[in-house]
């Protein structure tokens, strides 16, 4: 979905940008250094934290796969090829191809299937502990970068923490029917599954433990990280996983066939027929640039409505081949999946639906039909008389009131919260208490609702709403160009110190339980009593409490037969 923002606001993020430039050349210290990897020598450079000036050193741009184009192009990656001589290491390279966000400009190269090693220190008596970072974006969206996820506070905790660029749009996730041409999707999670083999058989010479690697993402992270801890392609490479506001059960991780490919052809001036060889053909030939500035054009308002944000995302491929990642529906691979095995931190924000605020006061026809809020899978499984009675459950339970015609934009955000988030992350809970009832998991809930630090709620609302929006709690984790610098007496500071001494107290022992967050207790999570969970509330204060949310997520389970929650 595209955020609409203001000239002023982009005139002042352009100012903070050129800052944040300046900033990260003050803290380089200009002092390289060089190692040995699989595939030839990387030179590296040591950089300074932006609190305390602490030193790490970071390599950028490591590419871990052949450059994706020409016949590359929509299908798996290939393993790099190796180099002679130092590859220079020392800033990063091009952001996948996507159109920006803010400015509507496409920017970018399908030359980018590259990864950021950032390490403490290169000795210690034992290796790091590694965690991995996908980002999120709808995968439309999105950039190894240090503008937007920078470092700076895990690189006060003995961590090595690696970042991944993977394709995006179509030229990610554009999926044909016939095998003969080997393009059956999910180009951008192998991407992932590529880098995550690099990393296995690299990272011991960035003083990272081969052995104790968290894998980690947001929002289409996060589902991308639960694809990983189900594809047979992965199994053994990583050991510990935290899935932040997403997971692989939510609708909109799972791309519907809606004959994309050809739509899209069709939008850059293919005038064949709708047979997959063609409509290859003539998408080899266009311009990359032309592909990623069109691909999310193709889907229509109506579609919009339905809750289809993207057209090109993950899909269950149509055959399977020796680099499937997704052979069925994810909910039908969650039984036997080896991540099972895995320790596990999920949760979300407690106002998600936040993120589409612009949306909702942009249009008027969100808020006044509530037929369309029902999941599609529950939807096209039921007669209208059945849709109608699902309708006046929700009703009853958000509105108090059935007969209610339309919603206020809150009444809307919250259930839309509820709708693509909080359900499936709670479907995910549910499913890990009957699969993996002796494996640790951890639920909790971000509720920490700064008036100027939530960076991704300012973005998209403005300075007037308050609330703890899809996005914000990476404010937390990350240096960013929108971040200013902190009292370290702030609550701003120490809710960084926490939730940054808790992702990293899990990856390197599998307890998020540290001296950070004082005397409180993370509690895993057990048999529920009464169809209501126990979260851990990271707010001003922190504490296990049950989930606010566990009676709309009782309500939300009634429109789904049993056996289709997980």
């Amino acid at each position: 979905m595209e955020v609409q923002v203001g000239w002023p606001k982009l005139l002042k993020m352009g100012t903070q940008l050129v800052g944040h430039k300046i900033q990260q050349f003050r803290l380089a210290t200009g002092h390289t250094v060089t190692l040995d990897t699989k595939y030839g020598q990387v030179r590296g450079l040591q950089r300074k934290t932006v609190y305390d000036e602490e030193p790490y050193f970071a390599f950028e741009g490591i590419p871990y796969a052949k450059p994706p184009v020409g016949e590359l192009r929509f299908r798996a990656p290939q393993p790099a090829e190796p180099w002679q001589g130092v590859l220079n290491c020392t800033t990063y390279r091009s952001k996948p191809l996507q159109r920006n966000m803010l400015l509507g400009i496409v920017e970018g190269s399908e030359d980018c299937l590259h990864l950021n090693v950032y390490v403490k220190t290169l000795k210690s008596e034992k290796p790091l502990p590694v965690i991995v970072w996908i980002y999120g974006g709808g995968f439309q969206k999105g950039e190894a970068s240090r503008d937007i996820y920078s470092p700076d506070y895990f690189m006060k905790q003995p961590v090595v923490f690696v970042s991944i660029n993977y394709r995006l749009g179509a030229l990610g996730f554009l999926s044909l029917k016939d095998p003969e041409l080997d393009v059956p999707g999910n180009a951008g999670l192998k991407d992932q599954v590529m880098a995550l083999r690099w990393i296995s058989q690299n990272i011991a010479h960035f003083n990272g433990d081969p052995n104790n690697i968290t894998l980690m993402g947001e929002s289409a992270g996060a589902a991308s990280v639960h694809v990983m801890m189900t594809t047979e392609q992965t199994r053994g490479l990583f050991h510990k996983a935290i899935l932040q506001s997403g997971c692989a059960l939510s609708e909109w991780a799972e791309s519907p066939d809606h004959n994309w490919a050809f739509r899209l052809a069709k939008n850059l001036g293919y005038n064949g027929e709708e047979k997959d060889a063609d409509v290859l053909a003539f998408l080899s030939r266009s311009s990359a640039r032309k592909i990623a500035n069109s691909d999310q054009d193709v889907i229509t308002l109506d579609e919009v409505h339905s809750f289809l944000l993207f057209a090109f995302g993950p899909v269950v491929e149509p055959y399977e081949s020796d680099h499937c990642v997704v052979p069925r529906r994810h909910k039908e691979l969650l039984a036997e999946a080896w991540g099972n095995d895995l320790p596990l931190i999920l949760g979300g924000n407690s106002f998600e639906g936040l993120f589409s605020y612009q949306l909702v006061i942009g249009d008027p026809w969100v808020t006044r039909n509530f037929h369309n809020i029902l999941p599609r899978k529950v939807s096209e499984a039921s007669s209208r008389e059945e849709q109608d009675a699902l309708v006046r459950r929700l009703k009853k339970h958000y509105l108090k009131n059935e007969l209610q015609e339309r919603m206020d934009t809150f009444e809307a955000l919250n259930i839309f919260s509820h709708r693509q988030v909080w359900h499936d992350v709670h479907r995910l809970v549910l499913a890990r208490q009957v699969y993996a009832p002796n494996t640790p998991t951890y639920l909790y809930r971000f509720d920490f609702d700064s008036p100027h630090f939530n960076q991704f709620r300012r973005l998209v609302c403005g300075n007037k709403v308050r609330g703890v929006s899809h996005g914000d709690d990476l404010s937390y984790l990350f240096y960013t160009i929108l971040a200013s610098k902190l009292d370290k007496s702030s609550m701003e500071y120490i809710t960084i110190e926490r939730m940054v001494g808790m992702w990293t107290s899990f990856a390197a022992n599998g307890s998020p339980n540290c001296p950070k967050i004082g005397t409180a207790k993370w509690e895993p999570i057990r048999p529920m009593e009464s169809g209501k969970e126990q979260c851990f509330n990271i707010s001003h204060e922190l504490e296990m409490r049950e989930l606010p949310e566990a009676e709309s997520m009782a309500v939300w389970d009634t429109l789904y037969p049993k056996e289709d929650l997980f």
